[in-house]
């Protein structure tokens, strides 16, 4: 008889995350963590209304976005799709209900690009000492149902605006992954040279940016290049965006790859000179 012993994520340097210090978790947190880490099936555990995001190696193979590096510990810039595909099942598994849905095609990355896989998720709520739910534990596994044919979207060229690096690398793979053709930079002042020496179809940037804002940014951007469609990333919605005096298109961080891909698709279907 084999066996295998090994300590929950011995090499995690815990308190550098955002779930902070092993030794100040509460014990359903921990017993959580170490069932997700020592077992083969792919497991996503958000934790507190923060979002924080804690997964296993399994996961993130399934998934397949090589930005995804075990076990996570962060909020995400960008929500996984076990998270945002149904906002009434995750209500639900908040409410303290526990649940599986069948057959559900979701986005994963396979050879460089986004194909949709049909996946069972099976949702328990994580309960603290006070019998509140904590955070929620999704389970992954393929399902039998054929998964649907990824829709086509004619490619656009994308200029990304992000500070944060992680976060940059994350939204420029994805839309690659999507067959779009990205350019990234920094801050404002770092992007408003590429915007004199190349043509894009979408600005798509934060709006909350070292220096220039990203508003700033697009305003600039629109006496450069007047048909630019302008695409904002907000953590405050549309608050700061809605009542610009240039159309735009307003992402919520943290957003999905649903969401960014609709926003990317209603930009494509108009002709050029009508994009916002």
């Amino acid at each position: 008889m084999n066996r295998t012993d090994s300590a929950p994520s011995p090499s995690t340097d815990w308190s550098r995350t955002a779930l902070g210090a092993r030794d100040g978790w509460p014990p359903c947190l921990r017993l959580t963590v170490d069932i997700l880490l020592n077992t083969p099936l792919p497991m996503l555990l958000m934790w507190g209304r923060e979002q924080v995001m804690v997964y296993n190696d399994a996961y993130a193979a399934l998934i397949g976005l090589a930005s995804l590096r075990p076990p996570g510990a962060s909020v995400p810039s960008m929500q996984p799709a076990a998270w945002s595909w149904n906002s009434a099942a995750i209500g639900r598994a908040w409410d303290g209900h526990s649940a599986s849905y069948l057959g559900n095609n979701l986005p994963v990355w396979r050879d460089g690009a986004v194909t949709q896989l049909a996946l069972d998720l099976y949702y328990t709520p994580v309960r603290d000492e006070n019998d509140s739910v904590a955070g929620i534990l999704c389970a992954l596994s393929p399902s039998r149902a054929a998964p649907a044919a990824a829709a086509e979207a004619r490619p656009l060229r994308l200029l990304v605006v992000e500070d944060n690096a992680d976060a940059r690398y994350l939204v420029c793979e994805t839309l690659r992954a999507l067959g779009h053709e990205v350019h990234a930079a920094a801050s404002g002042e770092e992007a408003l040279p590429e915007l004199s020496r190349q043509s894009f179809d979408v600005l798509f940037t934060d709006v909350s940016l070292p220096g220039m804002s990203g508003v700033d940014l697009a305003r600039r951007a629109l006496r450069q290049a007047p048909e630019l469609a302008l695409l904002f990333a907000s953590g405050y919605g549309d608050e700061l965006t809605r009542h610009l005096e240039f159309p735009a298109r307003s992402l919520q961080k943290p957003y999905d790859i649903e969401q960014l891909q609709s926003a990317l698709d209603q930009i494509a279907r108009l002709p050029r000179a009508a994009r916002p």
